[in-house]
């Protein structure tokens, strides 16, 4: 196991560092201070052959200019938020709105564009890099001074964690993603409609046409959101339900997850055997298709288009505080927010 570092970029008169994290067996994850950004996962394939298999850039210039949140940390909350609005403790909060009337991923200035404060760590069989950031009483609205943490430890199981932490001064709301976009292909040779998913949810939250939760779960059975079995992804591009054609062909929704820490979801490319396990205490997946992916960049040399990578979101229930009946994001000042996702790789 080893780790090293070097810089990136710069912005605003701050460097921008990447650190690359090797374990024994050929595995590398390159992360940034700059979003937490995940920008490389290499692992090999069932020849033998490592590749990448995220989506991301090899430039600063490109995450700032075109990076549809590849492979950062969203926060504070991650998700929509209704009207760019909540309320809490009798006090009305008023957010950025980002997209439409609605707040997404924590706003334009969200944890995905901060450059956090780092430290390393290794040992024989872990490396990883320890990003921490105080989130001050009022950015982008939201109250409370919150002390924020996310660590990512490769070890030499081929599994990354990403496990997170925060504490807060006065009672405010979150709820952490890491939003890579996995394509198992290697180096984004095809797009991952043929990737297979299998997702232990029995239950799915219903979109309106602003993309925010209505509240009611739908039932998984009988429809393209039913990954109990295993389904390819082209099963929601060519689906005519209607949940499916209003994210524009393929998923954006939230999955009720009916386990946890049980091998809850996994992702295979059969034609490279890679085999992606998701493991997670979270009550929820946000599944993406990346149908909304424009073709106005590259992607390292291959046109951005719709389907090229799919997002596993591990988290609570978006747009939570307006749903009573979710699983509550509010954190006190006398709580710990303490949440853990583990993506574990291997040849199948």
């Amino acid at each position: 196991m080893k780790i090293s570092k070097q810089v990136f970029g710069e912005l605003d008169g701050q460097k921008v560092i990447s650190f690359l994290m090797e374990n024994d067996h050929g595995m590398e994850v390159t992360c940034l201070n700059y979003g937490c950004t995940i920008t490389s996962i290499q692992v090999p394939d069932k020849e033998g052959s490592i590749e990448n298999v995220v989506l991301g850039f090899d430039s600063l210039h490109e995450y700032i200019s075109h990076s549809p949140f590849f492979g950062c940390i969203v926060g504070r909350v991650a998700g929509r938020v209704t009207n760019s609005t909540f309320e809490l403790e009798g006090s009305t909060y008023h957010l950025p709105k980002n997209e439409g009337d609605n707040h997404l991923h924590g706003g334009n200035q969200g944890f995905d564009k901060v450059i956090w404060e780092a430290e390393i760590g290794e040992s024989v069989d872990e490396c990883k890099v320890i990003f921490s950031h105080l989130s001050r009483d009022g950015d982008a609205g939201y109250p409370g001074n919150v002390k924020v943490s996310v660590t990512y430890t490769l070890n030499n199981n081929n599994e990354l964690l990403i496990s997170y932490h925060a504490t807060t001064d006065k009672r405010t709301i979150i709820n952490l993603t890491n939003h890579s976009y996995f394509n198992l292909s290697g180096d984004v040779k095809r797009d991952i409609l043929t990737h297979e998913l299998t997702i232990k949810s029995d239950s799915f939250l219903e979109l309106s046409d602003s993309l925010l939760p209505t509240g009611k779960l739908l039932q998984v059975e009988g429809t393209a959101f039913d990954f109990r079995g295993g389904r390819l992804l082209k099963d929601g591009v060519e689906s005519d339900h209607q949940q499916n054609t209003l994210v524009g062909g393929g998923y954006d929704h939230p999955l009720v997850l009916t386990e946890n820490r049980q091998e809850e979801i996994c992702l295979i490319d059969h034609e490279s055997g890679r085999q992606l396990i998701v493991e997670t205490d979270e009550p929820a997946v946000v599944l993406y298709t990346s149908n909304m992916m424009t073709s106005d960049f590259e992607i390292r040399g291959v046109p951005a288009r719709k389907h090229l990578g799919v997002c596993l979101e591990t988290q609570h229930h978006p747009d939570a505080i307006h749903h009573p009946t979710f699983p509550s994001i509010v954190l006190d000042k006398d709580q710990e927010y303490k949440t853990m996702t583990k993506y574990r790789f291997s040849v199948k």
